[in-house]
């Protein structure tokens, strides 16, 4: 039998064994792998909460309890696709304070997603650049009445947090959502879809029209039907599973969201012709409009 002495030395020697050091090497990788991982994942989490945050503070109910107080029925006239409309200033300070803010996350991403890790923590931060892409995108079309281009929302992504085109496509299908709430209660208030609703086009004699505006108008109802039809021709066969399976289950969700807006405008065809022209409900109330508000307030909405 060996001695103490003898064993004790065995034991020290394959502490130091050559496979040790590498067995380290690969605890430590481990270990920034997962921190990284929880670091990305949380970071993830923020963004979600601050671009909720932004598309609330932006979100056609707060622009309509805005329209409701200032008496602006032009509100839900856009002015076209090409000029960009500003924001209310008590909309704009809080929707840029939220914006900043993401930017900031985005920033402190930028080393945890540089290189290949970019690809291999997708799935990670996937969740928080598909709500941003819901919170801009809203905020374009509420605007401009137009759809922001993957370039677009790429560039806006700051920290070199790249955009795949899945989540631009799913943050595109979430936008089908808000669009849904907008168009709905914009009905239900002024009786009339919100977007240019002048039909039909332009004179293309008039040689004072640009050959922007000879461009059909369209409305809320046409643009989500323009978004579905989109939608209904891209192919994902090809795709990977987990993107396949969320796709076929937004897909399902958009149909159904324009098909509630077709219906409230059925609605309103059918049933409007009972009420007379021009016949909003008074959601006010008697003396509200005017009480307690201060004259220095900008609530000034584009028209």
């Amino acid at each position: 039998m060996p001695e103490a002495g003898e064993a004790q030395s065995t034991g020290t020697a394959s502490a130091d064994g050559p496979f040790i050091p590498m067995f380290e090497a690969f605890r430590d990788e481990l270990n920034d792998h997962y921190d990284r991982r929880e670091r990305i994942f949380k970071t993830a989490r923020d963004i979600t909460a601050l671009s909720k945050k932004m598309y609330r503070a932006s979100s056609p109910i707060l622009l309509l309890w805005l329209y409701m107080l200032t008496s602006s029925a032009e509100f839900f006239h856009f002015k076209g696709r090409t000029r960009m409309e500003p924001f209310p200033n008590r909309v704009a300070v809080e929707t840029e304070k939220q914006l900043a803010a993401v930017d900031g996350l985005f920033h402190s991403l930028s080393e945890d997603l540089c290189g290949i890790n970019s690809w291999r923590y997708q799935r990670q931060i996937s969740s928080g650049i598909q709500e941003y892409i819901e919170a801009i995108s809203l905020q374009r079309y509420l605007q401009s009445q137009a759809l922001i281009t993957p370039e677009e929302a790429s560039a806006s992504i700051v920290g070199g947090v790249q955009l795949t085109e899945e989540d631009y496509i799913m943050g595109i299908f979430d936008l089908v959502g808000e669009l849904m709430r907008f168009g709905i209660t914009a009905m239900a208030t002024t009786g009339s879809l919100p977007g240019d609703q002048m039909s039909g086009l332009i004179s293309e004699d008039d040689p004072d029209v640009s050959d922007q505006q000879k461009l059909p108008k369209s409305n809320i109802l046409t643009d989500l039907r323009s978004l579905r039809s989109c939608f209904e021709t891209l192919n994902t066969l090809s795709s990977d599973g987990h993107f396949a399976r969320h796709f076929s289950r937004k897909s399902e969700v958009m149909r159904k969201c324009v098909e509630k807006v077709e219906s409230a405008v059925y609605g309103i065809i059918v049933r409007g012709r009972e009420r007379p022209k021009g016949w909003v409900p008074d959601v006010l109330g008697a003396g509200f409009r005017g009480s307690g508000r201060d004259s220095s307030d900008d609530l000034t909405l584009p028209v």
